[in-house]
C-alpha cells in the first residue's frame, strides 16, 4: 500500500493570532513536524483566495461574521478576510518543515466559490486536482491533519471517502473553530461513520511502524 500525508491549511492567517485563528492550531506544528518524516508522500493544501472572494464578510454589507448567505444558490458562511492569494497570511507557516513537502493544492480561487474540501469546491463544479494527483502515485491511504476539523478536515475527509480512499484522521493534529460549541465534536461524529478512522498521534505511529 501507498500513503500519502496530507496537511490542510496550516496558514499563517488560521493561526491563533490570525483574522480566521483557530484556537491552539499552533499547537499542532511540532506534532506534524515530527510525523513528516515518516511519510514518503507528503501534500499540503492552502486556501488562497482572491481580494473580493464572495466568502469574505465585507463582501456583503450589512452582514457578519458567521452569517450564512446564499451565492449563486450554495450556502455560504461568512469569514473575516483570510489567506488572500500571494500575501503573508496565506503562506504556510514558517515553522512547518516543507522541505519534503512534494506538492500543494490550492482551493478557495475561484471568486464565487468557497472549498474546504481539498478536492473540490463547494458546489463541486471544480477539481483542485487532488484526486488525479494521488491516483497516478497508486496513493490509497491518506492521513489527514489540520485545520479547521469542523470544516476543511471535515470535508475533504468526506470527500476522500467518497472517491474510495482509506482516511485516517490524526485527531490530535487537528483543530476546530467551533462557531457552535458541539461542531468539532459532530465533525469527528461525521467522519466516523462516513468511514474514517480517527487516530491519536500513538496510533498513528503504532500503524506506520507495522508497515
Amino acid at each position: 500500500m501507498v500513503r500519502a500525508l496530507i496537511i490542510v491549511d496550516m496558514q499563517n492567517d488560521f493561526m491563533p493570532k490570525g483574522p480566521l485563528g483557530v484556537p491552539h492550531a499552533d499547537e499542532i506544528i511540532p506534532i506534524l513536524n515530527h510525523l513528516i518524516p515518516k511519510f514518503s508522500h507528503v501534500i499540503a493544501t492552502q486556501d488562497f483566495h482572491p481580494a473580493n472572494h464572495k466568502s469574505f464578510v465585507t463582501s456583503h454589507p450589512g452582514k457578519n461574521a458567521g452569517d450564512i448567505v446564499l451565492v449563486q444558490g450554495v450556502e455560504q458562511v461568512l469569514w473575516p478576510v483570510h489567506c488572500v492569494r500571494n500575501t503573508r497570511g496565506a503562506e504556510l507557516v514558517s515553522t512547518l518543515e516543507k522541505t519534503e513537502i512534494e506538492s500543494i493544492f490550492y482551493k478557495g480561487t475561484d471568486e464565487w466559490i468557497d472549498s474546504y474540501s481539498a478536492f473540490f469546491d463547494n458546489a463541486r463544479r471544480k477539481s483542485t486536482g487532488l484526486y488525479d494527483y494521488l491516483v497516478s502515485r497508486k496513493i490509497t491511504e491518506l492521513f489527514i491533519a489540520g485545520v479547521a476539523t469542523d470544516y476543511c478536515v471535515l470535508y475533504s475527509v468526506i470527500d476522500a471517502l467518497d472517491l474510495g480512499f482509506t482516511v485516517f484522521v490524526i485527531k490530535d493534529c487537528c483543530r476546530a473553530i467551533n462557531l457552535s460549541p458541539e461542531d468539532e465534536q459532530e465533525a469527528y461524529l461525521t467522519m466516523q461513520e462516513k468511514g474514517a478512522h480517527i487516530l491519536s498521534i500513538q496510533e498513528v505511529e503504532e500503524r506506520l511502524g507495522k508497515n
